[in-house]
């Protein structure tokens, strides 16, 4: 019969108690106090937990041990003033625990910078020193069992704690940028080396590591920004022996400053004379430190399968996220089909997107009632259930924020034993991976909107081209958003003329990609008008200075003649293009440019010429592909120039790919490549100027003849001298200044286009009267015209019409 003070304390507080009587007696205060700060993450709704003890003046509190995810997500310091106002300098103080929630803490800059969603913290002294701290997601994380049982483990903290925090053993201090690291002749000693066998090198010491903890070893020395804190990981190195040996890293990631890169400091000790058997805490340790830096839905599920299949001997493993009532599986382990029951194939696919929760009553109750359920072998259990582990499953909701954020399931095919650590082990993995998917499932729905916001300003296709063939690439930055502001353009303007534009806008974020979708827009708005590159550039420039923005762009704009192989290009503030002849050689053209878009209102941007004979390749590309922290943009063009040199420009896909593997991808990277082959079948054009006199259209009409006649196309002179009539009446009457009438066959189509001075553009009528006296002429021309239309020229317009010749 249960007792009325067990019955209050609650059934999780009666299994603290039992957890921590079950922990080893051989433990030393170090490790006994990080099991118990384990046990916090099981048995409380905390996600993270810190011991804070005063230092040997008592002038301030020091972070003793921490666990969990990092503190950093919610503003933990490392340290308090213990005259100080923060809260748990005031628990130390009062002797009583303080229950607090994120509002009332937002007067201080570390929480404010830190965490924007809503916590719950919990303050409990320890007896005469110290205190220690739970935090939970939401408002209402901690119920009073989850007092109770902070009050236990408080408890147990305090007749555990070392006096002062963890003091040195054999230390290192490693630089994150360089990789070298500085040691004692402790560290040395543990690894198996003397003072000369060393070489400051980290990766030396890495070679020791066994393969399989290679990964969460890695996972701590290439930690980035976004992992400043604690670190504790328990790995093993190979000895000159062969044998094995266990070592235990206790760090603190320092973030750097001006000139100061960041730095990994702490110590390392010998973890064998301390492992009895108990490798759950270990698994604990590994899987959050692989939680700690998984940014997607699909590294958390990975990270999961890796930290619990192997290590419980499970046949399988799912992972799936809960999207109102259904379960969108995430990852299956192992991933062929025919390991899973015939169920889960007939019913959720081959590929299992999603399982209805009704459709699983015993999965559906977990989920509600928020507990990891485990059914040994033989359990009466539906079959999309049974068959997952006939010989044991364990269902473990992910709990995170309140609500469940999926569901992991592990199975066994022979009878599996549940002992005591390894339910503790599955409860502490759901609650650090629950917190890691919803953590992650954020950063996958902001990815995929960057995402879609960068397909949407760039081209989705390039276009063909008369006598050129081009193929683009954009690798993003893996830094941040993974967004930039690097763009890339094609644009076909008249007369068999293309603009190909390449540009780069300050910055790799939201409003970089925003700022470079409005200067692509503007390029190819001013080039369509029908302005040379110079004015094009320029009314970019004066446009963005226009805007008051901080940003500047660059940008490097080149129109070529498609017919006759000659372009001219403009730079502003941009690398210049490269070329490979046909003969293999390459030539950078160095010639003059004008400053960055953006910097100054009245800049010059100088236009040069270039000369393409068919075969010649020109590339257009952004700095991250030839600058990096380590080379100098010239040294980056001199090796782009002989990889193109090397290239075959018959695939230009495969030039593309293997000129982007060693772009650096710190900075996005935009390339655009470019065969000029010539026009194989160049159109005939002729032209007239039509003076404005009273024969003018009859010159105009007697003109278009012998130019028929010379192009031996007179049969259709009939139609053509009616388009050319009634383009130039309308440019004469309707307009003034100067009109110019351009006709061009290209085998089976005559052009007929007449250029005036007016950028209005002429409207169809839709309904003419029978007494109208105008307004016919441009509904003549739809007649007998194959297509007709308007395009903007230099301020003006140019009206054309094509007619197919018989």
């Amino acid at each position: 019969m249960v007792s009325a003070g067990a019955a209050e304390r609650g059934t999780r507080t009666l299994r603290a108690e039992l957890a921590l009587k079950s922990l080893g007696g051989d433990l030393d205060p170090h490790e006994r106090l990080h099991a118990i700060l384990e046990q916090v993450l099981v048995f409380t709704s905390a996600t993270v937990t810190a011991v804070y003890l005063p230092d040997g003046e008592g002038d301030a509190l020091l972070l003793a041990g921490s666990a969990g995810v990092p503190r950093s997500l919610y503003g933990l310091r490392d340290s308090y003033p213990a005259a100080g106002a923060a809260p748990a300098a005031e628990a130390c103080r009062t002797g009583r625990p303080r229950w607090l929630v994120s509002a009332d803490l937002q007067q201080d800059a570390d929480v404010r910078r830190a965490h924007a969603e809503d916590f719950s913290l919990g303050v409990l002294p320890l007896r005469e020193r110290g205190c220690l701290v739970a935090v939970g997601d939401g408002t209402d994380a901690f119920d009073a069992e989850d007092r109770h049982c902070l009050d236990l483990l408080a408890e147990a903290v305090t007749s555990t704690a070392p006096a002062r925090p963890a003091g040195p053993g054999a230390s290192f201090d490693l630089a994150m940028d360089t990789g070298r690291v500085e040691v004692d002749d402790g560290l040395l000693e543990l690894f198996g080396m003397g003072p000369d066998d060393f070489d400051g090198r980290v990766e030396t010491l890495i070679a020791l590591t066994v393969p399989e903890d290679l990964p969460a070893l890695m996972s701590v020395v290439e930690a980035d920004h976004m992992s400043i804190g604690d670190r504790e990981l328990e790995f093993r190195i190979l000895q000159p022996s062969g044998e094995q040996k266990w070592l235990r890293l206790r760090g603190r990631i320092l973030p750097g400053g001006e000139n100061r890169p960041a730095r990994l400091v702490g110590t390392v000790a010998d973890a064998s004379t301390l492992r009895t058997g108990r490798g759950d805490v270990a698994r604990i340790q590994r899987l959050a430190a692989a939680l700690a830096t998984a940014g997607t839905v699909r590294d958390v599920s990975q990270a999961v399968v890796t930290a619990l299949r192997k290590p419980l001997r499970a046949d399988r493993i799912a992972l799936a996220e809960l999207e109102g009532d259904r379960l969108v599986v995430t990852v299956l382990d192992p991933p062929q089909p025919e390991i899973w029951p015939e169920v889960w194939r007939s019913e959720w696919r081959s590929e299992w997107p999603d399982a209805p929760v009704r459709t699983m009553p015993t999965l559906a109750t977990a989920l509600r009632e928020g507990r990891a359920g485990i059914w040994p072998a033989g359990a009466d259990l539906e079959p999309a259930l049974a068959g997952v582990g006939p010989g044991g499953l364990a269902v473990l909701p992910l709990p995170a924020g309140g609500r469940m954020a999926g569901a992991c399931l592990i199975g066994w095919d022979n009878p599996h034993d549940f002992g005591p650590e390894e339910r503790a082990l599955l409860t502490a993995a759901s609650g650090l991976a629950g917190q890691a998917l919803m953590r992650a499932h954020a950063f996958d729905a902001e990815h995929e909107l960057i995402g879609m916001l960068q397909r949407t300003l760039l081209p989705r296709r390039l276009p063909q081209l008369p006598g050129a063939v081009a193929v683009a690439r954009y690798l993003p930055t893996t830094a941040g958003l993974e967004v930039g502001g690097d763009w890339y353009d094609v644009i076909p303007l008249p007369d068999n003329h293309v603009a190909f534009v390449i540009g780069d806008v300050q910055g790799h974020n939201a409003g970089a990609a925003t700022l470079m979708g409005q200067m692509r827009t503007a390029l190819r708005a001013y080039a369509v008008e029908g302005h040379p590159p110079d004015v094009v550039v320029s009314h970019a420039n004066r446009l963005l200075v226009d805007m008051e923005t901080d940003l500047f762009a660059t940008c490097c704009y080149v129109d070529i003649d498609m017919e006759e192989g000659s372009a001219w290009y403009v730079r502003a503030g941009h690398i210049p293009p490269v070329l490979r002849h046909p003969d293999g050689t390459t030539e950078i053209s160095e010639a003059e440019g004008g400053p960055p878009l953006g910097v100054i209102m009245r800049a010059d941007f100088p236009m040069s010429p270039l000369r393409l004979a068919p075969g010649t390749l020109l590339a257009l590309t952004t700095d991250g592909l030839v600058e990096s922290a380590d080379v100098d943009v010239e040294d980056g063009l001199d090796h782009l120039a002989a990889e193109l040199s090397a290239a075959d420009p018959a695939h230009l896909g495969v030039v593309a790919d293997t000129l982007l593997r060693g772009a650096n991808r710190d900075d996005d990277v935009a390339l655009l490549l470019v065969r000029y082959d010539g026009m194989a079948l160049r159109p005939q054009r002729e032209n007239w100027s039509v003076w404005r006199v009273p024969q003018a259209v009859g010159q105009a009409r007697r003109y278009t003849r012998r130019v028929l006649r010379r192009w031996d196309v007179e049969s259709m002179a009939d139609t053509v001298l009616l388009v050319v009539s009634e383009l130039v009446t309308n440019a004469l009457v309707h307009t003034d200044g100067r009109v110019r009438l351009d006709l061009t066959l290209l085998a089976d189509r005559l052009r007929v286009a007449v250029a005036d001075s007016s950028p209005r553009t002429p409207m169809k009528p839709t309904i003419i009267g029978w007494e109208a006296t105008g307004g016919r002429g441009i509904l003549l021309v739809e007649a007998v015209s194959s297509a007709w239309g308007s395009v903007p020229v230099s301020g003006g317009k140019q009206v054309w019409a094509e007619i197919p010749l018989e």
